[in-house]
Parts: C-alpha cells; structure tokens; sequence
C-alpha cells in the first residue's frame, strides 16, 4: 500500500529494557485517510481507521514480556499486530517473526519501521481471521495484544490461532481488561490448551495502572 496522505505522524524512541525501539505511528487516534475507500470496503468505518496507528498500553505490555523469551529455534507470529511493537522488538533480536493485520495500511507503516530500526524485512500477510485462505503455516509461538473487542471476535481467534499452531504451541494475549479473557480461555480449551492468567510484574514503563493480564496458553504435542 501506498503512504496513507493527509494524516500527522509521530516519531519516537520506545525503551524497552535497555533496547530503544525508533517507530513512526499516527500522531493520534483522530487521523484518518482512506481515499480510495479500501478500509470502508474492508468494514473498517472512520472512527475504528486509527486505532491500529497508535501504541496502547496492552502492546507496551507484550513488548516487554517479549524482551528476555526464549526465541532460538521458534517460529513467531504476531496477529492483529497494529504498530507491531512487539514483531519490531523480535526482529531486532533476529527472531524468525511474522506480522498480520487486518488493515491496509498496517504493512506501510511496518515496512517504514523495520527501515527505521535497520533491521530485515518482516514478513508480513493483511488477511481476516474469519478466512482460511492464508499462506502462513504453523508457528511454535503466536502472540497479540488487546484483540478482543467484540464477543464475536472471540470464536474467531480461537480457530484461526488453532490453524496455525503447531502441535507444541505457546500463545500469549496480552489482554487490557475488557471482559472477555475467560471466554476466549473456554474456546481455546476446547482446541487442546491449557491456560495461565498473569499480572505483569512491573508495567512503571507505562502511565497509568495496568489492569489487564497476560494470558498464556501452551499445548504440547
């Protein structure tokens, strides 16, 4: 996708540890540019257009969990990756990372970050968990945060991380506390995984409280 025109950027260095993380993302979540209508064919109205386009607490959270995991060996997805903080941080340790969103211009500002960072290209696929058309594989370790926003989003998570796991999988959700975290631990259960809720240990990194919690799901073969 091309530059999305007329909307304000920020840049900023992001610490996470003692690693710096250079990323360019909308200056706020009232940007918005959808000239040829692509995001409005997608279902994507005006008001949701910038949510991906922002850092939000719950993807400071997966970052820094993410920041000592083990990587050696494993093959990493992110979904619903926005900003994809966390794919920036796994590819800056040479993690083998794949990002995917569900908005156009995710892939923009992905492929400009990885520049920024000067770091390798992130593989990256725009698809919708709802469709099983994907060329992706299966990963050893899939991960996201704050993804869910509606009950209907739920069932589809659980199916689309169950396609694309392998038999041994680890999947870790960062999720804010929007109510639905005991729901998607029920759909999950029901495809083989077992679950651990946790409170981040030390979230000083962020401004306010941080009331949400990791969830952890592992499966072994």
């Amino acid at each position: 996708m091309a530059s999305p025109t007329t909307v304000r950027l920020r840049y900023q260095t992001i610490e996470i540890g003692q690693t710096d993380i250079h990323i360019c993302t909308l200056r706020d979540n009232q940007q918005y540019s959808d000239p040829d209508d692509e995001a409005l064919q997608l279902g994507i109205c005006s008001a949701s257009w910038p949510m991906f386009g922002v850092i939000w607490p719950s993807s400071l959270v997966l970052a820094n969990h993410m920041l000592d995991y083990a990587i050696a060996g494993k093959r990493i997805l992110e979904v619903g990756c926005g900003m994809a903080l966390s794919s920036l941080l796994l590819n800056h340790r040479r993690a083998d990372i794949t990002a995917t969103d569900y908005h156009p211009a995710a892939e923009y500002f992905l492929d400009r970050n990885t520049a920024l960072n000067d770091d390798k290209e992130i593989r990256f696929e725009r698809l919708d968990w709802s469709e099983d058309n994907s060329h992706l594989g299966q990963f050893d370790v899939i991960i996201g945060s704050d993804l869910l926003y509606e009950d209907q989003h739920i069932e589809m998570l659980a199916a689309f991380i169950a396609r694309h796991a392998r038999p041994t999988c680890e999947v870790i959700v960062v999720d804010p506390g929007r109510g639905r975290k005991n729901k998607l631990t029920a759909k999950m259960t029901e495809f083989g995984f077992s679950s651990q809720h946790i409170k981040p240990i030390d979230t000083a990194y962020l401004e306010l409280p941080f009331k949400g919690h990791i969830l952890t799901f592992s499966r072994n073969s």
